[in-house]
């Protein structure tokens, strides 16, 4: 309300119970205001109310929301359901323009607010996970597949005899169709056997580019996140060989936000050699709906051209979830979740090597693995795939989510490329395993409930007596 309507309240009740309201709106106000100013992510978390209250003063805003407006164009931000507006809180213009998904959309001043508080305060969460030299980032309404689609084809503008893209090969679908989708052709490379370890072939990557010539090879597509035994990529070394080769350098960081040691690397790449993007999941990192992705980069004006080759407007969903997210928890809030994520990391790495042992299994070791782990899977002399899809099944049945189950000797066509050993990242891996993963927002009570269930599904499983271990 307006000092008119307080002063009109003061005369409906006695004027010190109209000052405490005041005051109590005013708190909420400051925090709006300071937000605005300082466009940073707030230290301490945001109560609901607060954070509703800027939703909808930023709804109101909007050209859709306007009393008495007349709107004769084809895209009015009508909603039809009264469920889905309270849903959006009026938000119904998206974001962006049809030229670039940044601009100001002028008739959602208070949606054009929200992205660009939500993309500033992204920025900050990179700045505090570890990428500190980041320049520039934005929320953009896709999961990390579509969204390094977009960074290929941005590539294209400026490499138009760019034909191939040089991935290291990781056994994950949306990846290698990123590349296919975005037009280009996939130069897998096979990763190296080390220990337990999958790890970066530098040599072939480098061989590759030669064989190919650097004019011809759109980028080098690497990873840092992902499923053991597979690690990640040799980050540095790759930005070193993009760097004195030309070549553009896009890192699939999917899930690498929640740990510092996958932003430490995309830091220390950028430092030492080439990184001209590094996209990261919405989802995945910051536990909002699937749907949306951070691109970010270390060259503002390539952040900016990413923005400009998404045609049209865009759903402002994503950056709804991820803006309520960040002031919900505060950056102290989110830091303890990556602490504990950390802890449970290695809680769960020591309860799943006692599980292995137990059962006459071992624990992979795969210490460049900061989220991922592997244990080795064999019921007796049988190693084939049917008896450990009945495994994964079992798992699943008894409410265990998020565990693979990799047999050997897969084979898996993926437009028109031949994945021997699919699952994994190998056209031979030594033995068959079953992943687990630490990642953001799990709880010590998880980890016990996971271990407990795979105890007892790998007693049925096996058949047999337990391995006596001396206990």
């Amino acid at each position: 309300m307006n000092p008119e309507s307080y002063a009109v309240c003061e005369k409906l009740i006695p004027p010190t119970y109209v000052q405490q309201g005041r005051e109590s709106r005013r708190v909420r106000e400051n925090k709006v205001r300071h937000l605005l100013e300082q466009r940073k992510w707030p230290e301490d978390s945001w109560d609901e109310e607060t954070i509703e209250l800027l939703l909808r003063e930023l709804s109101v805003m909007d050209s859709n929301n306007f009393q008495g407006n007349c709107g004769v164009g084809e895209r009015e931000g009508r909603v039809a359901s009264a469920a889905v507006g309270r849903r959006h809180y009026g938000l119904a213009h998206g974001i962006g323009r049809s030229g670039d998904i940044t601009a100001i959309q002028p008739k959602a001043a208070g949606s054009s607010i929200l992205s660009k508080l939500t993309n500033s305060m992204a920025l900050d969460v990179l700045h505090m996970a570890g990428v500190r030299s980041a320049a520039s980032c934005f929320v953009v309404p896709m999961a990390t597949g579509m969204s390094l689609v977009l960074c290929f084809l941005t590539l294209k503008q400026q490499r138009p005899r760019g034909r191939f893209i040089i991935w290291p090969r990781i056994d994950q679908k949306s990846c290698f169709k990123a590349i296919a989708t975005a037009g280009f052709e996939s130069i897998v490379i096979e990763n190296k056997l080390e220990g337990d370890e999958l790890r970066t072939d530098i040599e072939a990557v480098s061989a590759k580019i030669k064989e190919l010539g650097t004019d011809e090879v759109l980028a080098v597509f690497s990873t840092t996140s992902c499923f053991a035994p597979r690690v990640p990529d040799r980050l540095e070394e790759l930005a070193m060989l993009c760097k004195e080769k030309d070549i553009p350098h896009v890192v699939n960081n999917a899930y690498g936000v929640q740990s510092s040691k996958c932003m430490h690397l995309i830091q220390e790449a950028s430092r030492v050699g080439r990184v001209d993007a590094f996209v990261q999941s919405t989802d995945k990192n910051f536990m909002v709906p699937v749907g949306g992705s951070i691109i970010a980069g270390f060259n503002r004006e390539f952040i900016d051209k990413v923005g400009q080759t998404y045609p049209g407007r865009a759903s402002a969903s994503p950056s709804t979830d991820l803006f309520i997210t960040l002031l919900s928890l505060g950056s102290k809030g989110y830091k303890n979740l990556l602490k504990e994520r950390k802890e449970l990391f290695t809680f769960l790495h020591e309860e799943l090597a006692k599980v292995a042992v137990k059962y006459g299994e071992r624990l992979l070791h795969t210490p460049h693995n900061p989220i991922s782990m592997a244990m080795t899977v064999n019921k007796h002399d049988v190693d084939d795939g049917k008896a450990l899809t009945e495994l994964g099944s079992m798992l699943f049945t008894r409410c265990v989510s998020g565990a693979r189950v990799v047999p050997q000797g897969v084979s898996k066509e993926i437009n028109g490329h031949l994945f021997q050993g699919f699952g994994s990242h190998s056209n031979a891996y030594p033995s068959a395993y079953m992943t687990a993963a630490a990642a953001i927002g799990m709880t010590r009570e998880d980890v016990n409930l996971f271990i407990k269930r795979l105890d007892k599904t790998l007693s049925k499983w096996k058949g047999s007596k337990v391995v006596n271990n001396g206990h």
